[in-house]
């Protein structure tokens, strides 16, 4: 990546993130990476393929997120805690304004829109890695155990921003190790 898209990427991240998608201009961007438009244009032919380009970086780092939590000798059970960990450290750091994926689904709620494509991508990506890791602990009912991961995750993600954030991550927390738990008494009913 050059220096000038990187510089680009990141700026726009910054303020994408902190003020959202539509209000923030490409004029914008370009005077704080301080570039020109056309180096703008030569980077990403449109606002579009910007914002899709944040989207993937900040896909980039989750997916980083959680293979940094898959070690080898590591039990599935663990590896989600990590993860689980790792989502309620981002939601109490300075700045947190929620999950980049969701707020950008309401800015673009158009299904075939470029943007709302690249968050389904990234959710379809996070349900799938997600059933994998509840089908790894050999404990029944992985997908809904996933589906139910992710909405914690998105609750937690949303109330985090709204309030403060210790008691929800203390609930997020609380609520995975209740799903790992439950699982296992049905899988020892079963």
């Amino acid at each position: 990546m050059s220096e000038a898209r990187s510089r680009l990427l990141d700026t726009a991240t910054g303020l994408f993130y902190a003020e959202g998608l539509h209000a923030v201009g490409v004029e914008r961007v370009i005077s704080e990476a301080k570039v020109t438009r056309a180096t703008l244009y030569r980077h990403f032919p449109g606002k579009n393929d910007l914002l899709v380009a944040y989207l993937k970086q900040a896909d980039e780092a989750v997916r980083g997120q959680v293979d940094a939590a898959r070690t080898p000798t590591s039990p599935p059970d663990d590896i989600i805690r990590v993860v689980t960990r790792s989502i309620a450290d981002d939601i109490q750091r300075e700045g947190f304004r929620g999950c980049a994926f969701l707020n950008a689904a309401a800015e673009f709620p158009d299904p075939t829109h470029p943007v709302h494509q690249a968050v389904l991508d990234h959710r379809q990506w996070f349900l799938t890695t997600m059933t994998e890791l509840f089908t790894a602990t050999g404990k029944p009912d992985a997908d809904p155990a996933a589906r139910h991961f992710v909405m914690l995750r998105d609750g937690a993600m949303a109330a985090g921003c709204l309030t403060d954030p210790k008691p929800i991550c203390e609930t997020f927390l609380r609520g995975v190790e209740g799903l790992l738990g439950y699982r296992s008494r049905q899988g020892a009913d079963g």
